[in-house]
């Protein structure tokens, strides 16, 4: 892992510890084992790490999550909508760097403008129209019931979004709340799905 790795790593964990303003540019350097200055190398400040950290965390997840631009391959078939919702819950719930910005932005947005527009973002409109042109896609296909993909994409995402706040919140509960969601996923299936 690079310097500027670690950098990102241990800023993400300390502003999901102690919030963005809780958070000195000193306290970065000294966990990760490098004196102030030499953090300037890396970052022009504490604002520049954090950008790279919502830039960084934002392809992650647009990578192994998908968007609302990158809808991938659309399942064919309600078991490949399964094991797909499943992935992508659990990937939600266990990479502990997605956990951290998501609790970080949790906290942030009620302090600061911005962390509220990205933490609405994540939470709601992305994902909810990554399953509207998910599931509307299906609908064409005849794989899901013809019906508003954006009232169904709501019914879907929106239990998600709590389940995983719960987690956050519980994290002993991870494996209960990836054991109701796939209940949710499941009933969601058994009443849109044609196929």
């Amino acid at each position: 892992m690079t310097t500027r790795d670690k950098i990102l790593e241990e800023a993400l964990r300390l502003f999901s510890e102690k919030g963005y303003d809780g958070t000195s540019v000193e306290s970065i350097a000294e966990a990760v084992g490098i004196k102030a200055p030499s953090l300037y190398k890396h970052f022009k400040g504490k604002e520049d790490i954090l950008n790279c950290i919502i830039d960084v965390s934002e392809k992650r997840y647009s990578e192994n999550f998908g968007s609302a631009h990158s809808v991938g391959k659309l399942p064919g078939s309600k078991e490949e909508f399964l094991k797909l919702s499943i992935e992508r819950f659990s990937y939600t719930l266990n990479d502990p760097n997605i956990r951290r910005i998501r609790i970080f932005l949790t906290q942030e947005q009620f302090r600061n403008k911005r962390m509220a527009d990205i933490t609405n973002r994540h939470q709601m409109e992305d994902v909810q129209s990554l399953m509207v042109n998910m599931l509307g896609g299906m609908m064409e296909t005849g794989v899901v019931k013809k019906d508003d993909p954006r009232l169904l994409a709501v019914e879907l995402a929106s239990p998600a979004v709590l389940m995983v706040s719960e987690s956050d919140r519980l994290p002993d509960k991870r494996d209960e709340i990836l054991k109701k969601f796939e209940e949710h996923i499941r009933h969601f299936c058994d009443v849109y799905f044609l196929k």
